[in-house]
């Protein structure tokens, strides 16, 4: 089944209908939907889908050879080119009498295998792209390399680009397009623990239970997602052990750089190259108070953004012996106790999600610029203070968030603590919104109500209307 993109696709046809020489580069991380999107966009299209294997270049050239004549004349085996210069020479001649497309998926494999490939299509693109027709699609996983190595000034297919897309992982408003007809807190557990990667999300659908199907693929040794993260790790690092580490310790809640190095056992300078790494890959970011600027970060936190790295690190490495001896019932037991808190920092993604959502569809009382979590000292009460979600405009505006997943109604205290934390901040104009997995109290209603800039939405309303076409 494939799922959105929408805008992706729209953009990719519409270059398509342009008939000129395209160079477009994908990159995301591993079972993002890369190779997914680009197999929709050609599917209809006469095309040449090549992907480069990890192996030396004498049989990359050979898989290469029959993906141009299998595609060509749908034949099976067929001569094998003599250089990659004679398979490019032939997609570019071909290319002068007609539109068609050329992918190379896993092109950092084919550049380890053969690194004269990036200058011999820099040399094609800049003698033969004014005279034809082809549409050339670079496709990789490795986001460093892709970044770096394409994309980058020392590349040299620098500037060569026409088009670029970093696939990302769905939002979960997005994300719930897999699921049909579920209801929305099953969904939201389900975005909790597989993120927003259409690989994982496609595991979680069909009819069994959500308990039964994380049994199976995250609580059982032969489960598809029981090794992933680490399985991952270890095609993209040399050394998984010591990132593994630092991703664990910030999932079990020590953010800031210092605490990761002091509970890790490594040195501060260590720990801070891992982080970058981890952020190129996607896995972590770092934070700063949305009020602050990135020149004083003095405050910064890091955090797992990848929804099924934070779940692996919170609750399998604490498991393994029970999963292991193939109790996966008590397995979940465990994991069910921890659900309401883990589910904390995930509501606060879905609610600044559809906070975005609704920003674009102009129905805020103002259009924002940015939101973000902050936390700093409160300097009326002398204490130090968090608010989940601030939104900004300027020094004009600004909109304030709390975000509560539990199952008890959220009463007034929760709206009286909110507009208290807001008392120092300095904007023309302050709004409110509490955002509730259960029902609001009447006292809450009631003051909402009498305050006139507070809005009070349930996640049910989150999830009632679907706004995904909005652009």
């Amino acid at each position: 089944m494939f799922v959105g993109r929408e805008k992706e696709l729209d953009n990719l046809n519409t270059l398509y209908t342009g008939n000129a020489f395209e160079l477009a580069v994908f990159y995301g991380r591993r079972r993002v939907g890369k190779t997914s999107l680009i197999t929709e966009f050609i599917k209809d299209k006469p095309a040449v889908f090549f992907t480069a294997r990890e192996t030396n270049a004498a049989e990359n050239l050979t898989l290469l050879s029959n993906s141009i004549q299998s595609s060509r004349y749908e034949a099976g085996q067929a001569p094998v080119f003599r250089t990659f210069d004679d398979a490019l020479d032939h997609l570019f001649s071909i290319a002068e009498n007609k539109r068609f497309i050329f992918v190379i998926d896993e092109y950092p494999y084919l550049a380890e295998a053969w690194q004269g490939i990036s200058s011999a299509l820099q040399e094609k693109i800049d003698h033969r792209s004014e005279k034809c027709k082809l549409f050339l699609i670079l496709c990789g996983s490795s986001m460093s390399f892709m970044e770096n190595q394409v994309l980058g000034y020392k590349s040299p297919l620098y500037g060569r680009r026409t088009a670029q897309y970093r696939i990302g992982a769905f939002s979960f408003f997005e994300a719930r397009e897999f699921f049909p007809g579920m209801n929305p807190f099953d969904a939201a557990l389900i975005y909790a623990i597989a993120g927003g990667i259409p690989t994982y999300l496609n595991l979680f659908t069909g009819k069994a239970a959500l308990k039964d199907k994380v049994m199976t693929h995250l609580l059982s040794p032969s489960g598809f997602l029981f090794e992933e993260p680490e399985n991952l790790l270890k095609q993209e690092l040399r050394e998984p052990a010591r990132y593994n580490a630092v991703i664990r310790e910030i999932a079990y809640g020590s953010t800031r750089l210092s605490d990761i190095a002091s509970q890790t056992g490594l040195e501060t300078g260590t720990v801070s190259h891992l982080l970058d790494t981890l952020m190129q890959l996607g896995i972590v970011e770092r934070e700063i108070p949305v009020t602050e600027t990135a020149r004083r970060g003095n405050k910064s936190i890091y955090i797992v953004t990848d929804n099924l790295y934070q779940f692996w690190y919170r609750f399998i490495p604490g498991l393994i012996d029970i999963i292991q001896l193939a109790n996966p019932e008590k397995a979940w037991e465990f994991i069910e106790e921890g659900l309401t808190a883990y589910m904390g920092r995930i509501f606060e993604d879905i609610c600044r999600q559809y906070l975005w959502r609704e920003n674009a569809a102009e129905r805020l009382p103002f259009f924002f610029q940015k939101a973000g979590r902050w936390w700093g000292n409160d300097p009326l009460r002398h204490e130090e203070s968090e608010i989940d979600i601030i939104a900004i405009r300027g020094k004009s505006h600004a909109l304030f968030c709390e975000c509560k997943w539990k199952n008890a109604e959220t009463g007034r205290d929760v709206l009286d603590a909110l507009v208290m934390k807001a008392e120092h901040f300095h904007f023309e104009q302050k709004f409110f919104r509490l955002f509730s997995r259960a029902p609001f109290s009447a006292a809450c209603k009631k003051a909402a109500e009498e305050m006139g800039n507070v809005k009070l939405v349930t996640f049910k309303e989150m999830c009632k209307e679907d706004i995904s076409k909005i652009p």
